[in-house]
């Protein structure tokens, strides 16, 4: 995302924010109001002098709500819109320490890593035109041997080298390669060659030994023997022979990363995860305990001990540097159908002073979720068969029919919300998608009938729609 974008953000409102979640989630008005306050709090405390801006927190979010309602794709369309390190985990891949599992500290540190290749990546594509000129010197550095520049090295010995090629040139020989290169840098530019094949060498680090200190990763205690040993590790040339289209792509991001600044890129990337970062903390409510003494409700709530403190703010060591989690927003989700919010331990509870409840799909949601998205699954369909010259069209009652069987399937098995459209689709379209190609006249219609025929038989049937639906 380009700088422009960010100032069109930090211009937006709540409601425009709001506006733009609509294109991509259905419904869910209290959801997207508090996301897009949270968004725009953000904005605001940038612009604080720096001595209110430290005392300034977010509010973290606490969505409830069953699954397959838009609890993740409004985390993660926000974090689109705004730019953010966005990190999606589930509380149950988490343990105390001392039972098997991750670390909570693990997430912080892949919010970094992720924060970090954002901006690296942004970089890469600022310098991309000067790292496409360097990728053809390359390719014609093997193109034409002859006319590739050769330094002369320093000290006494580079003297006498220097004398001996001094000896050798021949001023015909240069122009000849000379020429040559031009000639064919313009076949190159012109993509007359892009299936000659090419044989190039690249450079291939050794990875170091990655092993565990104590029980824990050197990752985990901030330790990165990449960079500790990178420079002691041999360079490990590797030759290839690979068409010259191919020969641009994996050289393109090797010259693009030689001319960016990688500690400026550290910086940015901790700099935004710290301050725009965002931690999507999912089933939430796997982890809470059952007010027992023994058994795996312990190490659940050992995991919300463990959260407490990277919720409330701390310090994390990551390969990077110190990572500090005061200004990471923190929006957690879960069903709670066995337990309820006020189960968390309360410290956690106050932690999460923004609370706002999902509300289970209906019928009506299913068909709006299948027309007015801008990444409709119908849509999505649409765009695949067009590629084999297929028009595929969804008719009125066929999408209303489509919505009326899923909402029933939800009703009657186990509920899984608008992830119960994609089954469905699925099944409908199964036979279409097969025969795509071999279809006359090259237009399909998918109306009422049509649906019923392909699913009347399993809805029907219990058992049968219970494993396939």
């Amino acid at each position: 995302m380009s700088k422009n974008d960010f100032r069109r953000i930090d211009e937006m409102t709540p409601r425009e924010i709001v506006k733009e979640l609509d294109k991509y989630i259905v419904g869910q008005d209290d959801a997207k109001k508090a996301v897009a306050i949270a968004l725009r709090n953000r904005i605001r405390r940038q612009k604080l002098p720096e001595e209110i801006r430290k005392e300034v927190v977010p509010k973290n979010i606490l969505m409830i709500g069953p699954t397959g309602v838009g609890k993740t794709e409004i985390a993660r369309r926000v974090a689109q819109l705004s730019g953010s390190p966005f990190l999606k985990v589930e509380a149950t891949r988490f343990t105390e320490v001392g039972y098997v599992g991750k670390s909570v500290d693990s997430m912080i540190r892949e919010l970094v890593e992720m924060s970090v290749n954002m901006v690296k990546q942004e970089m890469i594509e600022e310098v991309e035109e000067k790292a496409k000129e360097l990728v053809e010197e390359r390719i014609l550095d093997v193109l034409v041997p002859e006319s590739k520049q050769k330094q002369v090295p320093q000290g006494l010995f580079g003297i006498f080298q220097g004398l001996e090629s001094q000896q050798r040139y021949d001023p015909e020989k240069v122009r000849n390669a000379r020429k040559r290169r031009e000639e064919m840098k313009e076949k190159l530019k012109a993509g007359e060659i892009e299936d000659l094949e090419i044989e190039i060498e690249i450079e291939e680090t050794k990875q170091p030994f990655m092993g565990m200190v104590g029980g824990m990763e050197l990752e985990e205690i901030g330790i990165d023997l990449q960079n500790m040993f990178g420079n002691f590790m041999p360079k490990m040339k590797k030759k290839r022979r690979i068409k010259v289209s191919e020969a641009r792509k994996i050289l393109l991001p090797l010259e693009a990363e030689k001319l960016i600044d990688m500690d400026k890129a550290v910086q940015e990337g901790l700099e935004r995860a710290q301050q725009r970062g965002i931690i999507f903390l999912d089933e939430i409510d796997k982890v809470v305990s059952r007010n027992t003494t023994s058994g795996p409700d312990v190490s659940r709530e050992g995991v919300q001990r463990d959260l407490l403190p990277i919720v409330e703010g701390t310090t994390i060591m990551t390969k990077y540097g110190p990572v500090k989690t005061d200004y990471i927003l923190f929006i957690a989700a879960g069903a709670f159908h066995i337990s309820k919010p006020s189960d968390l331990i309360p410290e956690l509870q106050g932690r999460f002073p923004i609370r706002v409840e999902l509300n289970p799909l209906t019928e009506k949601d299913f068909y709006r979720i299948l027309v007015e998205p801008e990444n409709a699954i119908t849509k999505q369909y649409i765009y695949l068969l067009e590629t084999e010259g297929v028009e595929l069209v969804f008719t009125e009652d066929g999408l209303m029919e489509i919505a009326k069987i899923a909402y029933s399937l939800n009703q009657r098995l186990e509920n899984i919300g608008a992830r119960r459209l994609y089954t469905v689709i699925e099944k409908v379209l199964e036979d279409v998608s097969f025969e795509a190609p071999e279809i006359e006249g090259k237009r399909f219609e998918v109306n009422a009938e049509y649906v019923r025929s392909k699913l009347s038989s399993i809805v029907q049937d219990d058992d049968l729609s219970s494993y396939i639906l």
